[in-house]
């Protein structure tokens, strides 16, 4: 966590840990700036700082100020390089300019967490098409934003690419593109199988499905504000350039493979409650998500019988207080160290044999929590988490090798 040393008591130790980072921002601007440019950032550098050492020294002193503080002080990991990405570019005769992204992007007061709120459009055509219509390039940074009351906020898992979806749908741009470390969106994890490969289009649904269910490529959320413009996103690889990587489309052509990807989730655990109370009964369900939602845990896949539901969670964490109030509904059995296997293709629901395929290659292998048709796009199942690669390596050879 940002700032644990300062929590405990230690601001000179929190401050001391960011030594490293400032001393790459100096390495780079030594290298790509120019005299005067190199000056002005180092002077902006020197600033944070200090700014930052003051931070550290609040927390230490009054550590229950440390949620918006916190998010005050890795603001600075998006400040910082923005600042010296504009200071690069305009080195290089190219017109940018720096842009606060704490004026663009307006959230709730979640810290650590905070959710972009209606004004954000509004705020973000304010501050940025000015420069656009004056041929200037907006360099901002992503991840952070600000509450009503100027107050710095961080948005979370998936930030920056937020961020970005967020610039391009308020300003309709013509395409929103997310540059990352691997060639677009693969056909499966390539650390599980390495000759995966790149997909070259998705619809939003696959793609949402692909980054729910294990792609880490993409957080969901992240292309939600393309799809609501029906803008295309497209995930290219820094990298390498060149390589056009995968195109996520609203209605992509018809493809000659129904099948597009197979993702995965490690870590999860699956929670079956049976009672002869559901037997005919009406309410039951409701009051069992009530059980998860006083408990704030989130439930992946959900299975039912006529006596029993199976639910997976990601976030075992509650399990010692949400186990007991499940008990008052039922018998609870827990299960640990499982693995969600989907596999995701727009028309997988209407395609003849699709699941006979995928299960006919892993039929030694034991699946439970099988979910089909509550989406048109996976097909998803649980198998015991040491059994996953072999699972995975086997299916991607039959969908796509063979």
């Amino acid at each position: 966590m940002p700032g644990s040393s300062a929590i405990a008591g230690d601001a000179r130790s929190a401050s001391k840990s960011l030594d490293v980072e400032f001393e790459r921002h100096l390495v780079v601007a030594n290298e790509l700036l120019t005299a005067d440019r190199r000056a002005a950032f180092v002077s902006t550098l020197g600033d944070a700082r200090g700014k930052i050492r003051q931070l550290h020294k609040i927390i230490a002193a009054h550590p229950v100020t440390s949620p918006p503080l916190q998010d005050e002080i890795v603001a600075y990991g998006e400040h910082l390089p923005s600042h010296l990405v504009a200071a690069v570019l305009t080195s290089n005769d190219v017109a940018a300019r720096y842009v606060d992204a704490r004026g663009c992007i307006k959230t709730d007061d979640v810290y650590g967490a905070a959710t972009p709120q209606s004004e954000t459009a509004r705020a973000i055509k304010i501050e940025l098409e000015p420069l656009l219509s004056a041929g200037r390039i907006p360099v901002l940074g992503g991840f952070i934003g600000s509450t009503a009351r100027g107050v710095t906020t961080t948005l979370g898992r998936g930030g920056s690419d937020y961020s970005a979806a967020l610039v391009g749908a308020a300003l309709e741009a013509r395409e929103i593109q997310i540059w990352t470390d691997v060639t677009g969106v693969l056909t499966a994890d390539p650390r599980v199988v390495p000759n995966a490969r790149t997909i070259p289009v998705l619809s939003y649904q696959e793609a949402a499905e692909l980054a729910y269910f294990g792609a880490k490529v993409l957080h969901p959320k992240t292309i939600q504000p393309a799809i609501d413009k029906r803008i295309p996103v497209r995930v290219c690889n820094s990298r390498a350039p060149l390589e056009e990587g995968t195109l996520i489309v609203s209605e992509p052509e018809a493809a000659p493979q129904t099948i597009k990807a197979i993702a995965h989730k490690n870590g999860i655990t699956t929670v079956q409650v049976t009672s002869a109370r559901m037997l005919g009964a009406y309410g039951f369900l409701r009051a069992l998500f009530e059980v998860f939602d006083r408990h704030q845990t989130a439930v992946d896949v959900v299975t039912t019988s006529e006596v029993s539901v199976s639910l997976s969670i990601d976030d075992a964490s509650t399990l010692p207080e949400l186990v007991p109030d499940l008990e008052k509904l039922g018998t609870v059995e827990v299960e640990e160290h499982r693995t969600i296997i989907s596999v995701v293709g727009e028309g997988l629901r209407n395609t003849p044999g699709i699941a006979a395929r995928v299960f006919s290659v892993i039929q030694d292998i034991n699946v439970s929590m099988i979910s089909v048709g509550a989406s048109s796009v996976n097909l998803t199942f649980m198998v015991d988490e040491p059994h996953a690669t072999e699972a995975i390596t086997r299916m991607h050879r039959v969908c796509f090798d063979d």
